[in-house]
């Protein structure tokens, strides 16, 4: 009888680990899952908060234009501070100050590093300013100033569109669009409203009727074979390219 009962709990007790099995795996997983995230918060929290982790070198790069000493210093305020602490907002603030910057991207570097990667404005043209010649991009941010007109730069005709009006912005639009070949012939570009975009180029004076930046890449084929095939007439008229105007 003593033997019957032993093994008659031996069974019972067989059964209930078999019947619980599944909410034991399931409280196993529910805790080692806690486990991993605890660990992760931890993790954050040490990479966050540790100073073997904080900013030791901020790297500049893309500059020529821009000292990039000079940016550095601007951000020698993040030096210490741990890479997941950065305060991106005071170094959009800061680089504010330097308008040659038009676009600017942050990657941090483990373990110490702060990389700024910038893009420069990049000039497109000139324009008459003050006592001399402004450099400008093609928003007409000045570049730089100088006494003598920039050489290898279009000027742009201030006179019938001010800087920055929809008629400078489409001038400026078509010179970045043209092909550097065309680009380098181009003396002169006005244009009083978006649709009237003009250039004079410096070969033989020609005028070239541009119109729009719309097609600038076709305008430019078919301003180059009428060239080709007219010789140094006086006006091409490429505004609507698929039906060009010699005059």
């Amino acid at each position: 009888m003593r033997a019957a009962e032993r093994e008659r709990r031996r069974y019972e007790r067989a059964e209930a680990r078999r019947f619980t099995e599944r909410t034991r795996r399931r409280r196993l997983f529910w805790l080692v899952s806690a486990g991993i995230v605890v660990a992760l918060v931890l993790l954050v929290v040490f990479t966050a908060y540790s100073p073997l982790f904080a900013v030791r070198t901020v790297d500049i790069e893309g500059t020529s234009r821009i000292d990039a000493a000079q940016v550095e210093s601007a951000l020698s305020d993040q030096v210490g501070k741990p890479l997941a602490l950065v305060d991106y907002g005071a170094i959009n603030r800061d680089l504010a100050a330097f308008t040659l910057i038009q676009s600017y991207a942050t990657e941090s570097e483990l373990p110490n590093t702060l990389v700024i990667r910038i893009v420069e404005r990049q000039p497109v043209g000139s324009v008459t300013g003050g006592t001399g010649f402004d450099l400008v991009d093609a928003a007409g941010v000045v570049i730089e100033h100088s006494d003598q007109r920039p050489a290898n730069y279009p000027q742009i005709d201030t006179s019938v569109a001010a800087v920055g009006s929809p008629g400078f912005l489409a001038a400026t639009a078509v010179l970045r669009a043209l092909p550097a070949d065309l680009l380098a012939k181009v003396g002169t570009v006005s244009a009083a409203t978006p649709d009237s975009v003009t250039l004079v180029l410096t070969d033989a004076g020609q005028k070239v009727i541009w119109g729009s930046v719309d097609d600038s890449a076709l305008k430019a084929v078919v301003l180059d074979k009428l060239i080709a095939a007219q010789g140094d007439n006086s006006t091409y008229d490429v505004s609507s390219p698929d039906t060009p105007i010699v005059s």
